[in-house]
């Protein structure tokens, strides 16, 4: 949030590598906690779309650029995630390793809908 904006890069998946491809300006996108606490904490934008990762050297691998939206009322972790019925089936959930997925919009209501309550 204090930077304004940062660079989504470092992937080195192929599928999270087309999914981060496949982003547009404007799109939203949850900012997850992946290793410490395990939990969606916001929402961003992309501000610009793919281009060649700055840290790749070389390598065929893409980042975006995203700008925060804002911080959720709190945070949705995953294991709450994991019991719901909608956010069961999200691919966070069926393939963990992936760093960047694709959400549903109903995903993203039932999300947005868990950060509104209080842990």
């Amino acid at each position: 949030m204090a930077d304004g904006r940062t660079t989504w890069d470092g992937v080195r998946n192929f599928t999270a590598r087309n999914n981060l491809r496949a982003m547009k300006k404007g799109d939203s996108c949850l900012f997850y906690h992946s290793n410490e606490g395990k939990e969606v904490v916001g929402l961003a934008k992309v501000s610009r779309e793919a281009f060649p990762d700055p840290t790749a050297e070389g390598e065929d691998w893409s980042a975006v650029e995203i700008e925060p939206v804002r911080a959720l009322e709190h945070p949705v972790t995953l294991a709450t995630m994991k019991t719901h019925r909608v956010l069961k089936g999200m691919l966070l959930i069926r393939q963990p390793r992936l760093s960047v997925v694709p959400v549903t919009s109903d995903e993203l209501d039932a999300l947005l809908e868990l950060s509104k309550a209080a842990p």
